[in-house]
């Protein structure tokens, strides 16, 4: 198992969920490029054990809005299973 997220693979997600943050929020590019860098929603999917790029880009977006809205991307329910 690696123990490196691909870069290829964190960029198709910069660049997908950054785009989702843009329209909704109306947030420029980078802002919402730095937004989701910060997030623990991209710590986890950074993080090659959780293998969190299963999840689709939606999910993903989700995460994070949801991890701003409550404080733990984990209140999902793509990861609750509700």
């Amino acid at each position: 198992m690696s123990t490196k997220i691909l870069p290829y693979i964190l960029k198709y997600y910069d660049k997908e969920v950054v785009m989702l943050m843009c329209e909704k929020y109306d947030y420029n590019e980078m802002d919402a490029l730095r937004r989701f860098i910060k997030s623990e929603t991209y710590a986890m999917l950074s993080d090659p054990a959780l293998e969190m790029w299963q999840f689709g880009y939606p999910a993903i977006f989700d995460m994070w809005e949801v991890e701003q809205i409550t404080g733990d991307p984990r209140n999902s329910v793509y990861i609750r299973g509700v």
